[in-house]
């Protein structure tokens, strides 16, 4: 038997509609602009203007009929539908609406955690549209459950008990989620650190060289293909995108590939084994020029937007160095800003790099894969940890409020 049985044992379900059970309020004629106008730190009163916008303001800035002072479900009706609770003074938009309750043996937090679970349903309703959205219809009709409703003082005190049982699984699921991010941002900073001092020389004890002096290396970019031209085997091949989203410091295998017809009409450029792929374009500064070291026995196709390394340097180490922030400090002045930022070949050949001897740099990558190894493990392995938790939380938090219906 499970805990909500025994809570419920003998207990009779009502099913009530929320437009019967709860009180609807209506939102604030105002505009994001003016929102904006208002926005004043430290300000007491929140208003809800759909999704992840919100803003502060004073409790003078919006008339007095449209604050909210009571304990509430704010209802989110567009784009991705969701409920919120709030026991604040609030406003919101007048095209969402809120709910909160005047009968004292029906506890709002409890409805609350009902309607969380149902989310889905509301989300399903709102696909219909070309915009997804509900209507207040949507949610007056829906019904909720009510225990006990002949008797109205134990009816609150099982509502009280499920609220406090998944308040207390909210605040554990909050805690170990912060735990676990703050451990992943630990480990990444102290990967960092140790990538950074270990591709650090003095100038005086380790030569520094141009990456683009033609004794040390070249920059060839790549040919444009787009990425409807990408298919599921052929010519292995790497597009800018891929570079921020699928590709660490090295690769030996590729997420996409060209056809071998498109590679010969388009003459399209083959990095070889040992060459790193730099990308060269991306939607802000701080995307460009991370390096991927090609450790494939093939070669791979690159996109226009990238850049292949020749050099007789460490591959890996040079992917590495890529990841550094003395790197980055040098390319950022060679970066065109825009809609899309980008460098050059000329702008990337002007990066002084240390060269110390191939041995060296075999340690370092020795050492610093180890690291890569470790943080990649961590970052894999902590977000999912995080989603088991969510999981395990989102399923005792329907195992409580799966109700018995007529």
């Amino acid at each position: 038997m499970s805990y909500l049985d025994k809570l419920l044992e003998g207990v009779e379900i009502e099913w009530k509609r929320i437009g019967d059970a709860l009180i609807r309020t209506k939102g604030t004629k105002i505009t994001a602009g003016k929102m904006k106008q208002l926005h004043k730190d430290g300000a007491p009163l929140k208003i809800f203007a759909g999704g992840k916008t919100t803003a502060f303001v004073n409790f003078d800035d919006i008339p007095e009929k449209d604050i909210n002072r009571e304990p509430s479900i704010i209802v989110k009706s567009r784009g991705v539908i969701e409920f919120e609770y709030y026991n604040k003074p609030f406003s919101h938009k007048n095209e969402m609406w809120s709910y909160h309750s005047k009968d004292e043996n029906l506890d709002i937090k409890f409805v609350y955690y009902f309607l969380k679970i149902q989310e889905p349903y509301f989300q399903n309703i709102a696909g219909r549209m070309q915009m997804p959205q509900i209507a207040t219809p949507d949610t007056e009709k829906f019904q909720i459950p009510i225990p006990c409703p002949d008797n109205p003082k134990k009816s609150l005190k099982i509502q009280q008990k499920i609220v406090d049982i998944l308040d207390k699984f909210t605040e554990l699921t909050a805690e170990l989620t912060a735990e676990l991010t703050a451990e992943l941002t630990a480990r990444k900073q102290q990967y960092s650190y140790y990538r950074e001092q270990l591709l650090s020389f003095d100038e005086n004890e380790v030569e520094h060289v141009l990456m683009g002096d033609e004794n040390v290396g070249e920059f060839i970019r790549g040919k444009r293909f787009v990425k409807t031209d990408l298919i599921s085997e052929g010519v292995p091949t790497i597009h800018y995108g891929e570079m921020y989203t699928h590709y660490g410091t090295w690769a030996n295998k590729t997420k996409s590939f060209v056809s071998d017809e498109l590679v010969e009409t388009k003459k399209l450029r083959l990095a070889e084994k040992g060459d790193v792929v730099i990308v060269a374009a991306g939607e802000t500064i701080e995307d460009i020029g991370q390096g991927t070291a090609w450790l494939g026995d093939e070669g791979v196709v690159i996109h226009d937007a990238c850049f292949y390394y020749k050099s007789d340097l460490n591959p890996k180490y040079v992917a590495y160095f890529t990841r550094t922030r003395q790197y980055h400090d040098q390319i950022r002045r060679h970066i065109s800003s825009g809609k899309i930022s980008a460098i050059n070949s000329k702008g990337l050949g002007k990066v002084k790099i240390p060269v110390p001897s191939q041995k060296e740099q075999e340690r370092i990558v020795a050492i610093l894969d180890k690291f890569d190894v470790l943080t990649t493990s961590i970052s894999e392995g902590l977000p999912k940890e995080i989603e088991l938790r969510q999981k395990q939380y989102e399923y005792n938090r329907e195992q409580l409020l799966t109700f018995p219906k007529a």
